[in-house]
Formats: C-alpha cells, sequence, structure tokens
C-alpha cells in the first residue's frame, strides 16, 4: 500500500465518482480504478459497492476511511516537521470551520507573524467533525469551531462571542421587509438555524440558502438583499452605509471555541496564539 492509493481511495469516497476523481487527480480512469482494485486485493474485501450513478463504501470502506485520513494526516505532519530545515523554526498547524476564516483569522495570522517570525505556520480548513479528530491524534496543533464542542478529551477555550445581525442593502427597512425580500439564508451551524426558526417560525422561503457568510456579503453589496451575518464582517459597509442593519431585528450571538490537546507539546505557542483573542474590542477582527 503507499500513499498514494490511500489518497485515489479518498478522493472517490469525496466525488463518488471514478471519473471525477481521475479528472482531479490529473489521472485517467482506468489508472484509479487499477488503485482501488489493488487497495481491495491487499484488504481482502471490497471497499466499494459499485452501481451505476450510485458508487457507496461497503462496511469495510466505511472502517478503512478513518485509518485512511490518519495515515495521510500523519504522512503531512511528519513531512512538515521533517522539511523544517533551521532548528529554530517552529512548525505549527493550524485549521478552522470555512465560516470563521475571515471574522478570527486573517487579523490573527498577522498576529502570529509579528510577534513570533520564526513560526512555519500551516493553515487548513475543515468541518469540526474532521479537525476534533485530528487534534486527538496529534496531526493538528490547534482548531477553531463553532460552538462548545462535546468533549472530554481536549482543552477547549471560548475565544470570542460573535454577535450575528440582519443587514440590508436597504436603509430602514422593516424586519418583516427584510425576511421577504431576497433573503439569504446563511449556515451558521445547528445553534443558529434552531434560534432561527424559533424567532422567525412563520417567514417565506428564503431567497438563497449559502453556506458562507463572505459570500452571502457580497451578494448583497452587488445585488441587493438582505441576511444574518457576523457583525465583524459587516462593520466597514455599515460605516460607509453600504449595508444597513435592520434595527428591530434579534441580534443571535455564536460562541468561538479554540481546541487543543492537553497533552501537547506546544502548549506554551498555543497559549500565546490564544492571548491575541484577550481584547475587549470584537471589531478588531474584522477581516480587511
Amino acid at each position: 500500500m503507499d500513499i498514494d492509493t490511500l489518497k485515489t481511495f479518498l478522493e472517490v469516497n469525496r466525488t463518488r465518482h471514478f471519473g471525477q476523481a481521475a479528472e482531479n487527480l490529473f489521472l485517467s480512469q482506468s489508472a484509479v480504478s487499477a488503485r482501488i482494485r489493488q487497495l481491495e486485493e491487499e484488504v481482502g474485501v471490497p471497499l466499494f459497492s459499485r452501481q451505476r450513478n450510485n458508487i457507496q463504501l461497503t462496511a469495510a470502506g466505511q472502517r478503512l476511511l478513518r485509518y485512511a485520513e490518519n495515515i495521510l494526516n500523519t504522512w503531512r505532519r511528519a513531512k512538515q516537521e521533517i522539511g523544517t530545515n533551521d532548528a529554530s523554526q517552529i512548525p505549527f498547524t493550524i485549521a478552522c470551520m470555512p465560516a470563521l476564516w475571515d471574522i478570527l483569522l486573517q487579523r490573527w495570522i498577522d498576529y502570529m507573524q509579528q510577534t513570533l517570525p520564526e513560526l512555519i505556520l500551516h493553515t487548513e480548513v475543515h468541518d469540526q467533525e474532521i479537525m476534533l479528530r485530528r487534534v486527538k491524534d496529534g496531526t493538528l496543533d490547534l482548531v477553531f469551531c463553532f460552538g462548545h464542542p462535546q468533549t472530554s478529551e481536549l482543552a477547549i477555550e471560548e475565544v470570542l462571542q460573535i454577535p450575528l445581525i440582519l443587514v440590508s442593502s436597504q436603509p430602514r427597512q422593516s424586519l418583516d421587509a427584510a425576511l421577504a425580500n431576497n433573503y439569504m439564508l446563511v449556515d451558521w451551524g445547528t445553534t443558529f438555524a434552531t434560534a432561527h426558526a424559533q424567532y422567525f417560525p412563520d417567514m417565506p422561503a428564503a431567497h438563497m440558502r449559502l453556506a458562507l457568510g463572505r459570500m452571502a456579503r457580497d451578494l448583497l453589496l452587488s445585488r441587493g438583499g438582505s441576511a444574518y451575518l457576523a457583525e465583524p464582517m459587516v462593520s466597514e459597509e455599515l460605516r460607509r452605509k453600504k449595508l444597513f442593519r435592520v434595527k428591530d431585528a434579534p441580534v443571535m450571538n455564536r460562541g468561538a471555541y479554540a481546541v487543543y490537546s492537553g497533552e501537547s507539546d506546544k502548549q506554551a505557542l498555543i497559549k500565546h496564539a490564544l492571548r491575541f483573542f484577550a481584547v475587549s474590542d470584537i471589531q478588531t477582527f474584522a477581516a480587511v
């Protein structure tokens, strides 16, 4: 078994399509099929059920999935550590949920580079389940996520309470009008979705559903409409009157948390990294 074979297995699982996996890996479809057959021969069981337009992991494939991810993550981490030639350089690998990148980490990276110029920083974006798994197995040093993760195995610190506010491209718009006209529903996680449904049980279907706040902000500026966005993301647009707060709309707060292993050998570095968030002005975090 080699690393490329495991990469192919993970890509086929991600795309659920041999042709798309081949395109993404810059291989022929026959090469992808050959690698999967080779892997199945090595483990001795089928890993995918192959039906027309329906490729699914078998039970054995599901069991292999986590091991394959761990092997590749460990290999990447090993390359990072080994590839650091200068002994004074410090490799540090962090990850965050996509929605938190603009809110938390752009200014944080500036801080880390200015205060620790010897830092070799690696950044990744994943969903929460993958991040927590990789902190536990030691292939991520520090992760940032929404909500308080339900795990007793890791150290968890709240770094910021983020107000989600309803903003509109139209000034002095009422709450009912904002929700009825070109409203974009942003995925801010389960807690937000629950609160949103409780506040607005009878609202009409959203004009659009979006995975990222940045996408909604850009669409509001280019096409108009309304959406719940993190206040730090739109502070400049509100100040310049390009967007407007819907004043009678409820504010929904979301907690952002840092998660790391209490047994990490980089405790001092992690503590330094988290000092950045010990500020009182939330607008400090607004993305530039």
